[in-house]
C-alpha cells in the first residue's frame, strides 16, 4: 500500500486523534476511513451537481458518484433533485435502466 504524508493543522490532528479514540481504531485507520468517506462525499456531491444542471445524464451521474444506478435513483430521490435533460436523454436511460 502506498504512503502518502500530508500536513494538517494542530486543531485538525486532535479532531483525528479524538474521532480514532473513539473508534478504538489507530489514526492511519481512521484516516483512511476518513478518506474514503470525504471521497465518496464528493463523488457524489459532484454527480448531483452537474446531474440537476442537467451537464449528465442518469448513468453518467451513477458513475460519477460510484453507484449502482438504483442507488444513485435513491439519492436522486431522497436529494429531490430535478433535472434539465431532454426527453430523448430520458429515453436513453430508461432504455440503459431495461438493459440492467
Amino acid at each position: 500500500m502506498p504512503s502518502i504524508s500530508a500536513r494538517i493543522p494542530d486543531e485538525e490532528r486532535e479532531t483525528l486523534e479524538e474521532v480514532a479514540d473513539l473508534l478504538g481504531e489507530d489514526r492511519s485507520t481512521t484516516i483512511r476511513k476518513a478518506l474514503q468517506a470525504g471521497l465518496s462525499d464528493l463523488r457524489t456531491r459532484v454527480a448531483v451537481e452537474q446531474y440537476q444542471t442537467g451537464e449528465v445524464s442518469v448513468n453518467q451521474a451513477a458513475r460519477i458518484a460510484g453507484v449502482s444506478l438504483g442507488e444513485w435513483l435513491q439519492i436522486a430521490r431522497d436529494r429531490n433533485l430535478t433535472t434539465q435533460l431532454s426527453p430523448e436523454d430520458l429515453e436513453r436511460d430508461a432504455d440503459a435502466a431495461r438493459e440492467l
